[in-house]
């Protein structure tokens, strides 16, 4: 087996529609850290991509009745029928090591176009759900999950008695409802807060802390070589 071969790989799912944004270069400085620690890197650049969020019955053979997304999910990966570039996503998700979400915060969640990346590759009968369990049980166990995102506030916006709260209040229905439901251990989040009201040198200052946390996780939880 070669060295290529036995790297663990990273898979960065980007979510922004600007190139030239901060949080595409800190998502590129990210990708940077995790080769440098050893890392395979796959990067999903949805807007790039033109990636397609809706999860509707068009994506599915015709079927008779009322449409239900999740069994329709069931019998597409049972019968081999599942959206090709779903499978494509599917298949580089699966075969990941460490999940790396890149977004901005929009509304103190995901972008849409992320969410629906979740809603159509998070298939289930795929990651969870038919032959998978739950959480400790699904098919995404033993692998590990991050959040890499910028916010438009500032962090004490973000702390308890802040004017938003605590941001783990934000964060629970993607670290529980999406990554460990899947199986996922979630490491901790790598923020940017509001990179918008920083200087040049200040932005410059805050992609160097993105590298050394980015770093510092790869340091502190590596992959087991396959």
């Amino acid at each position: 087996m070669s060295t290529f071969d036995a790297a663990p790989t990273a898979l960065i799912v980007h979510a922004h529609p600007e190139p030239h944004s901060f949080s595409t270069a800190q998502m590129t400085t990210a990708a940077q850290a995790l080769r440098e620690a050893g890392y395979r890197v796959d990067v999903l650049d949805l807007y790039a991509d033109d990636w397609a969020p809706i999860l509707a019955r068009g994506g599915f053979p015709p079927v008779d009745g009322p449409f239900k997304p999740q069994a329709e999910q069931m019998r597409a990966v049972k019968e081999g029928t599942l959206d090709t570039a779903v499978r494509a996503h599917l298949d580089r998700l699966l075969a990941a090591d460490l999940l790396v979400l890149s977004f901005p915060m929009w509304w103190f969640s995901l972008p849409a176009i992320l969410k629906g990346w979740v809603d159509r590759v998070f298939v289930m009968g795929g990651v969870f759900g038919g032959d998978h369990g739950l959480f400790s049980d699904a098919a995404l166990a033993g692998k590990r999950a991050m959040l890499l995102f910028t916010t438009g506030g500032p962090s004490e916006s973000f702390q308890p008695g802040g004017a938003f709260g605590p941001m783990d209040n934000f964060l629970f229905h993607i670290h529980r409802g999406m990554l460990e439901f899947v199986g996922f251990q979630v490491l901790n989040p790598v923020v940017t807060y509001g990179p918008a009201r920083m200087t040049d040198q200040e932005r410059t200052a805050a992609l160097d802390a993105v590298r050394a946390s980015v770093a510092r996780i790869a340091a502190d939880f590596p992959a087991p070589v396959r």
